[in-house]
This record gives structure tokens, sequence and C-alpha cells, in this order.
């Protein structure tokens, strides 16, 4: 495609995803589908340009005042992420004397809000967690890519000979430095043809995220319940804790994400899942199983603020009224969670999130109105399943705390309780 045409694509891109009303994953995979003439590294172009726009938005934003012409074009244009030989053919002469002004400002004398690129609401809520250094360290993690983590399926392979199959492909890897089951690759490779994925060896999965589903604890022939499973990512590393074992339900809302669970589970060789969609948290199908489950993990629903790396919208479609509804869904969802374990089952309630509002907040009121609950140490628990350095992980309270800046996986929170016996 003519360089010209390409960045008129690429502004027209930009101009979608900033209308924050849906996913910019699924509107970049919307705009593919409507522009199927694009190579792969034309759309490699257009897709890291948007996100890059989005993960710092004020910052070209403003230096896109000192422009001319659409301003979404001048943005497509000050955060290029195509061959730049591509973006010269595509410049007027002015804008690429406009271009070398904007990048000799010196990006440190800003304001910090043109640094960060955050909401206040948002920065405001890191910045009373965290040092000014560990701040700034993890707005570094925001704007750059998230490396690609995979998790060993324990019930058909072992990551040592994983590790091995990828290097016979030429593809670089190592074992992640906390969980036991996942492995680390960096770039972007094409794995969905590998007989290592097509076979079920291996699921695409965050460290942080198999992380919470080790926190579980399950075993062989236990009944199991995930009870927010969307499309099953956590579901198959249970199944394989459980070495294909016991009864494993998966619940969700979504019949659509419960489909998408399908074909992964097809690979993975598990036969102990029971996929079911439920109405709601208090779905009869739910009650029949109240005080019969060994095991339950809540992957609550939340703002996804821990994903910024991935999903950098976010920040700027989520808001302080939002997560105060999501807090009234979280707590109901717990509170019904609850009531499925037997005495002496376990409960893990998790999130995707950085805010303490949908983290401990909700944990600590679980723990203060369940006096029949005990919360568990969890870097007890993960060294039991064999995490490394799990003292690390843990928050002084005894709750599993990861930061992209600190532990380089997405951020994620986690709790767990057993019930009195």
């Amino acid at each position: 495609m003519h360089p010209n045409a390409l960045l008129d694509l690429t502004a027209r891109l930009v101009h979608e995803v900033l209308k924050l009303d849906a996913p910019a994953d699924s509107i970049v995979s919307y705009f593919f589908r409507s522009h199927k003439e694009l190579g792969q590294r034309e759309r490699h172009a257009l897709a890291e340009t948007a996100y890059a726009v989005l993960r710092q938005r004020l910052l070209w934003a403003n230096l896109a005042q000192s422009g001319h012409g659409p301003m979404d074009r001048r943005l497509a244009i000050l955060a290029w992420q195509g061959e730049p030989h591509v973006l010269k053919k595509a410049m007027t002469v002015d804008e690429a004397t406009w271009v070398t002004r904007t990048q000799a400002v010196d990006r440190h004398a800003m304001p910090d809000k043109l640094r960060h690129n955050l909401p206040d609401w948002l920065s405001n809520s890191l910045r009373a967690q965290l040092s000014d250094e560990e701040f700034w360290a993890l707005v570094d993690t925001f704007s750059a890519g998230a490396p690609l983590d995979l998790r060993v399926n324990a019930v058909k392979a072992k990551r040592e000979a994983v590790i091995e199959a990828l290097a016979a492909a030429n593809i670089a890897a190592e074992p992640t430095p906390y969980s036991p089951i996942g492995i680390r690759i960096q770039g972007k490779p094409a794995l969905q043809k590998l007989p290592l994925y097509t076979g079920g060896d291996v699921e695409v999965q965050d460290e942080g995220s198999q992380l919470l589903a080790l926190l579980t604890g399950a075993k062989r022939g236990e009944m199991v319940v995930d009870f927010c499973a969307g499309a099953g990512g956590k579901t198959l590393a249970l199944g394989a804790m459980m070495r294909n074992t016991g009864r494993l339900y998966a619940f969700d809302v979504s019949g659509h994400r419960l489909e998408n669970l399908k074909p992964r589970l097809a690979r993975s060789g598990l036969s102990n899942v029971y996929a079911t969609q439920i109405a709601h948290e208090n779905d009869e199908r739910i009650k029949r199983l109240r005080g019969k489950i060994d095991r339950v993990l809540v992957d609550a629903p939340c703002s996804g603020l821990g994903t910024l790396r991935r999903n950098p919208d976010l920040k700027w479609r989520q808001s302080p009224k939002a997560v105060e509804e999501l807090q009234v869904k979280q707590t109901a969802i717990l509170n019904s969670a609850a009531r499925l374990l037997k005495p002496g089952g376990r409960l893990v309630y998790a999130t995707c999130s950085l805010m303490p509002a949908e983290n401990e907040v909700i944990a600590n009121a679980f723990s203060e109105s369940h006096p029949d609950f005990v919360l568990l140490d969890a870097k007890e628990q993960l060294e039991k399943a064999g995490v490394a350095h799990a003292e690390t992980l843990v928050t002084e309270a005894g709750h599993l705390r990861l930061w992209p800046h600190r532990h380089t996986t997405d951020g994620f929170y986690a709790a767990a309780w057993e019930r009195k016996a």
C-alpha cells in the first residue's frame, strides 16, 4: 500500500479508537476485517500506532497542537510505530519539519500529567500506594510492551521439554521467575500453527494469572468452581492442577465467553470441565451446589486497570463511578461464592486491578462480615504450590499483590480464605 494511503488509514483507526465507545482490541479487529487488503506489516503498524496514541494520549495531544491539518493525522504521525521510511514518504515537508521540532522537546521538563498520561483519579490512587520512584517505574511499564507468557499443560507436557521444542522452532524461551508451570517469550512469534499449541501442550496465559490459579491449591478428585470463568484461562489451569479428575464447574453470565472456551478445552485434553452459563450470582444452578465445593476461584469483574500494558484504553474508559458500581457487583459475587464452600474449603477472590477499592477494601469487608472464614497467608499457600520467591509477591497482610514494574506480570490481586470446620 502507498505510504500516503497507509497513513490515512492509520489516522482513521486512531479516530475510531479515540471514541472510547468500545474496547480498543475489538475496534482494531473490526477495522482489519473491513480492510483485508492490509498485509501483516501494515496491520502491525496501524495497531501499534493506535495503541501508542492511547498510551500517551495526553502527551501527543499537547504536542499536536503546534501542528496543522486534521488532528487524527497529527496524532498518527507523532505516535507512528511502523517503518520510519514509510512515514517519511507519507509526510509533507512541513510535517517533517514539525515532527523534528516536536522530537526536540524535553519530555522530562513537561508537567507530570503529560509524562504519566493518566487521568488524575488514577494517578492519585497509584501515587498513594507507591514511592515516587516506583510510580514512575510503573508508568514506564505502561508504555512498554508486555512479554508473552505461556502456561504448560501439566496433563500433557513438562516445562523443560516445551522449552526445548520452542528452541527447535527458533523461539527463545525461558522459565517464568515465579510460576513453576510458566514460560516467557520475548516478542510476538506466531505460535498458533506450532504442534505445541495445536496439541494443547501450552496455553497463552500471563504469569500473574497462573499464580491466581495456583493459589487455589486445587487437587485430584476435588469439586472446584471457577465462578467467573470467562474464556477459561484459569479454568484450564485448574483442570490441569486436578490432573483431569474430579469435577470443575466453569460458570459465567456470558455464553459468548464460554463459547470461546470450547476450542481451548478441546486442545487441552481435559474432560472434567463443566461449562455452564448462569443468569446471575444467585442462579438456581449455583444454589444446588451450596456446601459441596472444595475450592472456589472468584476472578471478579473489575476495572482491568492491572492490564494497561495490553489495554491502554481502559484508563480512559474507566472512572471512579464505574469502580464504585463494580464494588457492589464484586461484593455480591463473593458473598454468593462463599456459600458454595464445604467446611475446610478454600475461597480465592482475585482481580486484575491495581485499585485498593476493588481489592483490599472488598477482601477486608468480607473478612469482617464472615467470621466463619479464616484468611490464609498467600505466601505459605504459594510456596506449597511450588511458586518461587513467594515472599516478594505478598503484602504484610498476607494478600497476593502483583505489580507490572516489580514482577513483570500484569497487575493482579488475590486473597484466600478457608471455611472453618
